[in-house]
């Protein structure tokens, strides 16, 4: 078979359409449940309110995962970003872990 411009440059359109596509797959990150092992092993809440201060007596109202040094989003907000604790992991921007450092 005979290649020529057009079939080439539609297959270069395509392959590379195609690369992107699994990359974005293999980006996506999934939410943080509280119930996993790393999450409970360090307190991780996804709504800050709900810490229990008994059982965290480094937590202080206000804190939250948007404030934290480890945080990374697009916008300081209440959306799930990614952290540097919780690696391929999304965590609320309202949540609390018992790694929380404040952001300077």
């Amino acid at each position: 078979m005979k290649i020529n411009r057009r079939i080439f440059t539609i297959q270069s359109i395509l392959g590379t359409a195609g690369l992107v596509a699994v990359d974005l797959a293999q980006s996506e990150a999934s939410l943080l449940l509280e119930t996993s092992p790393q999450a409970s092993a360090l307190g991780y809440r996804a709504d800050a309110s709900k810490v229990e201060s008994a059982s965290f007596p480094n937590y202080a109202a206000g804190q939250k995962c948007a404030s934290c040094q480890m945080f990374r989003a697009k916008q300081p907000t209440a959306a799930p970003g990614s952290c540097a604790i919780f690696p391929g992991k999304l965590v609320s921007g309202e949540g609390w872990c018992s790694a929380y450092m404040k952001a300077a």
